[in-house]
């Protein structure tokens, strides 16, 4: 709407603007206000834009957009500078403003912001129809843009139809592959059952020959055991006349026995000449030694248990330790977390090593300690203490493993002592045949120095 007051030349001043002033012709009008305001004297600027009067132009479009604007609306001495500024900057497009006729190659966001600073007649059409036109071509491309965009998606969606008719045929294909594998797997099934099932008749009839054997095998220790029996009634009955005859012996004194006596001396002397003359070495074995039986064996970790002393008792970790070649196994963080669970682990790690070494000196028995490398951020680097072996679990493995680990590499008989209190690693040793021991009893060995 163009509005006019009676009396006043018709240039263009008294136009009024009845809508918000386009937003592409706004940014050209700040641009326009941006770039002649350097030229302008600190005096000629409106007072709120004088804190901007060093800023750069693009800087000041930025900061001082609004306040240009609203200047430039307002102030129409400053307009009018502006404008004065422009038409030394762009005289052509000012001139054919002036004249009425902006040129038709124009960009119409340049007009029209040229217009809005010049004010000259039919401005505000000039401003109207420029924001018209930047409506409108914008409108043209973000119509060209979804065409684009529409056609793009329309190429996208036939290669993915392509791929899912790809994908489709490659599913059937290996579902067919898999069918025919599980027809395989079936038969090789059925024939595994089918072994199973001669496997456990085989079993049975082994199981029956077993029995019968075992049968036959009672019924030769029984025949045995009567054998037995009567062998020794025998023995009872040749002991008797032998003790009769030796009673006999010492009450007869014929020259009968004389001549025996003296036979038997030259036998023996005879029997001594004739062992100097061989040469022969005394006997090294005796007829005792030729039975068959079980000697009794050396003291084992199993049979420290049986001593009459308390399992919390620390006297039950030294005689464990007394025996020949024992191997200590200490679970690390199972004791510093018994112990003294308020240290950080490294703390806890040395003392304990160090304990361990004073123990290690006093026994000369060989020292394991086996810490849970799945509690470390990184490589733990230290230099284990004379005497103690250290060892971190490997990722994916935990101590208690690993502690089963050494406790399987030992070889049958040798004494070795796991010290934990984790029930499970107790029961899984105690199995292989080492000696589990509570931490506590660690602990209070350590106490007691």
């Amino acid at each position: 709407m163009v509005e006019t007051t009676g009396g006043e030349p018709d240039d263009g001043t008294a136009e009024v603007l009845d809508r918000p002033l386009p937003d592409g012709v706004r940014r050209r009008v700040v641009q326009i206000v941006s770039d002649g305001f350097g030229g302008l004297t600190m005096t000629e600027l409106p007072a709120q834009l004088r804190q901007y009067a060093r800023f750069a132009p693009n800087r000041r479009a930025k900061f001082a957009g609004n306040a240009m604007a609203a200047a430039l609306e307002t102030d129409p001495l400053f307009r009018q500078r502006i404008a004065e500024k422009l038409r030394e900057a762009q005289p052509e497009l000012t001139g054919a403003l002036d004249a009425g006729s902006p040129p038709p190659a124009a960009d119409p966001l340049d007009v029209g912001a040229a217009a809005y600073v010049l004010r000259p007649t039919g401005w505000v059409k000039l401003v109207t129809a420029a924001g018209e036109e930047a409506q409108r071509a914008d409108a043209e491309r973000a119509d060209e843009e979804n065409r684009a965009e529409l056609e793009r998606l329309r190429g996208e969606l036939a290669a993915a139809r392509g791929q899912t008719r790809a994908e489709t045929e490659r599913l059937r294909t290996e579902l067919e592959a898999a069918r025919k594998e599980a027809e395989s797997l079936h038969r090789k099934l059925r024939s595994a059952l089918s072994d199973v099932k001669r496997g456990e008749a085989a079993l049975r009839k082994v199981q029956s020959e077993t029995e019968t054997a075992r049968a036959e095998a009672q019924a030769q220790v029984s025949a045995a055991e009567s054998e037995n029996r009567r062998l020794k009634a025998r023995l009872g009955e040749a002991e008797a006349a032998l003790e009769a005859t030796r009673r006999a012996a010492r009450e007869g004194r014929s020259v009968e026995d004389m001549r025996v006596r003296l036979l038997l001396d030259t036998v023996l002397d005879a029997a001594q000449g004739l062992r100097r003359e061989l040469a022969l070495p005394p006997v090294s074995q005796r007829p005792a030694e030729t039975v068959d039986a079980v000697e009794p064996g050396r003291m084992t970790p199993k049979d420290i248990a049986a001593r009459a002393l308390s399992e919390n008792d620390p006297a039950i970790l030294d005689q464990l330790l007394a025996l020949p070649q024992a191997h200590l196994v200490v679970d690390g963080y199972n004791v510093t977390k018994t112990g003294y669970p308020q240290m950080p682990l490294e703390k806890q790690r040395l003392r304990l090593l160090g304990q361990l070494s004073q123990l290690a000196a006093q026994t000369g028995a060989e020292v394991t300690c086996v810490f849970d490398g799945a509690e470390l951020a990184a490589p733990v680097l230290l230099a284990p203490p004379r005497g103690v072996r250290v060892l971190f679990s490997k990722a994916g493995v935990t101590a208690d493993e690993l502690i089963r680990q050494l406790v399987r590499a030992e070889p049958v008989g040798r004494p070795v002592i796991v010290v934990s209190t984790d029930r499970e690693v107790a029961d899984g040793i105690a199995r292989a045949g080492a000696r589990p021991v509570a931490s506590v009893v660690l602990l209070k060995r350590f106490s007691r120095g």
